[in-house]
This record gives structure tokens, C-alpha cells and sequence, in this order.
């Protein structure tokens, strides 16, 4: 898949986010928790897919975005383990508690994923001018 086409890809999923978020306090429970377990069954999905991804660059891909594709997998075991946990307990206290720290969590993953859009920037330009610079040497390469 083209660069140019992950990047539409990227912009429809993060409305689409954006849409259901709105609506989420509309929804039935029932019907909520149905799509969070949805959401996290896709999650889980995406998150292997990027790591057999990587797998499958082998040296293409550098040693870092490997480490962060590993990362991430294993970190959001972590995640959702601890709000498991934390669901768990059932006095009021304790779901007003979950509550705000799964707002918390919201909040950071927001965040990580707009980080992670400006590092997007940063290595498809980056791409770009590699590719340019190549093309220059090429271009003025002995026998070219």
C-alpha cells in the first residue's frame, strides 16, 4: 500500500474515532460495551499485524521502529490487564476510580496517537528527501 494511501486510511479512521466518541454517551450499555469489546478486539488485531508487519520488512525496517512495533504489543497487554483489574471492583468508589483513570488513559492515547501522526510527518518527508537525494546521485553518478 502506498505511503499516500495509509495516510487516507489514517485520516478516515481518526474521523470515524471521532464520530463514535461523540456518540458513545448515547448509546445504549449493552450496545457500548459491545463495541469496546469490538475496539479492543481490532486493536489487538492491528497491533499484531504491525508487528507481523515489521516482521515481514525484515532488514527494511529499522531496528528502532521493530523495538517500538514489540513495544507497543506488549504494552498494550499491560494496559488492558490493569483496566481489567480495575473494572473488577464493583463498589462505587472504585468505579468512579476506574472511571477517571480510563479517562486518563484516553486522554494519553489520544495524545500518543497525535505524537505518533507528527513522527509520520517526520519519515515520510524524511522519505521524500531521501528518495530526491538518491535520484541527485544518480543523476550525476559516472556512466548514468
Amino acid at each position: 500500500m502506498a505511503i499516500s494511501d495509509d495516510l487516507s486510511r489514517l485520516a478516515g479512521r481518526a474521523k470515524e474515532l471521532e464520530d463514535r466518541a461523540g456518540a458513545a454517551q448515547e448509546k445504549a450499555k449493552g450496545d457500548l460495551q459491545q463495541e469496546v469489546n469490538d475496539a479492543r478486539k481490532a486493536s489487538q488485531a492491528h497491533a499484531d499485524a504491525l508487528t507481523d508487519r515489521v516482521d515481514q520488512a525484515g532488514t527494511d525496517v529499522s531496528r528502532w521502529w521493530d523495538d517500538v512495533a514489540r513495544s507497543w504489543k506488549k504494552n498494550l497487554a499491560a494496559v488492558r490487564t490493569d483496566v481489567d483489574d480495575k473494572r473488577a471492583g464493583h463498589d462505587l468508589k472504585s468505579a468512579q476510580r476506574a472511571a477517571r483513570h480510563a479517562d486518563d488513559d484516553a486522554e494519553y492515547a489520544v495524545a500518543y496517537a497525535y505524537s505518533a501522526v507528527v513522527e509520520a510527518e517526520y519519515a515520510v518527508l524524511d522519505a521524500a528527501l531521501a528518495h530526491m537525494e538518491a535520484d541527485e546521485l544518480a543523476a550525476t553518478a559516472p556512466g548514468s
